[in-house]
């Protein structure tokens, strides 16, 4: 899973999240950044509230809590959404021995990025273009 310092540094970027179901975050607070939640039309929904998308909580997670606005909320992209959000510039994903190798081509060649975990190698590929 992409670590939390990737996923800051990607909206940080300016790379731009749209919530829907099956989209993982954690709230960013030092009480439960690191807690992962799965947004699901049965525990955790999108709502809008005065014109703010909100994230609400309906009432079966572990703790009480009714909502978080997005600014709160630290997406952590998986896999195929980094990968999507690579476009036309990922030329490749490979395994070499202990780490993964995520290739993006641009207009000054190509350029790979390596980590132990393919999230992570993908979220440096996409920091490298944004």
């Amino acid at each position: 899973m992409i670590t939390v310092e990737l996923a800051r540094s990607l909206g940080e970027g300016g790379v731009l999240w749209e919530p829907s179901p099956g989209d993982r975050f954690t709230i960013d607070q030092p009480n439960v950044v690191g807690e992962v939640f799965w947004i699901s039309h049965l525990t955790i929904d999108v709502h809008t509230f005065k014109g703010q998308p909100l994230l609400g909580f309906n009432g079966t997670t572990e703790w009480a809590l009714d909502s978080v606005t997005l600014d709160t909320a630290l997406w952590l992209p998986r896999e195929d959404q980094l990968r999507e959000l690579l476009g036309d510039r990922f030329a490749g994903l490979r395994r070499d021995s202990d780490t993964w190798v995520v290739e993006v081509g641009g207009p000054d060649g190509s350029a790979t990025f390596t980590d132990a975990d393919p999230e992570c190698a993908y979220a440096q590929a996409l920091l490298s273009i944004v």
